[in-house]
């Protein structure tokens, strides 16, 4: 293989270090493609529609994490509020020593 000229390729100014990725139109990305096309019908360029359904993922995934979130600090909390007669002694807090 010596006999091969060695080619370089220099990049130049490359824009951005972040990783890039390669979409393929088709199978399961084409089928998304479609149905984003059906839900935003005035966009006809597929490139904007990936965009759409990254950007309708996100909001999606947002909205499953915050209702996690929600659901343990509700979970949290009710462990606290069965914690409190362990931890509060009542009589204390009503006693008007404990206010001077």
């Amino acid at each position: 293989m010596s006999h091969l000229p060695k080619l370089r390729v220099t990049l130049g100014a490359v824009p951005t270090s972040k990783p890039r990725y390669a979409i393929t139109d088709t199978g399961d990305i084409g089928r998304m493609l479609d149905l984003a096309r059906e839900r935003w019908p005035e966009e006809t360029d597929r490139k904007a529609l990936l965009l759409r359904l990254a950007e309708a993922g996100s909001d999606a995934v947002r909205r499953d994490l915050d209702a996690s979130r929600h659901d343990r600090l509700g979970e949290r909390q009710a462990t606290a509020f069965e914690a409190v007669p362990d931890l509060v002694d009542p009589s204390v807090l009503l006693d008007d020593e404990a206010w001077r």
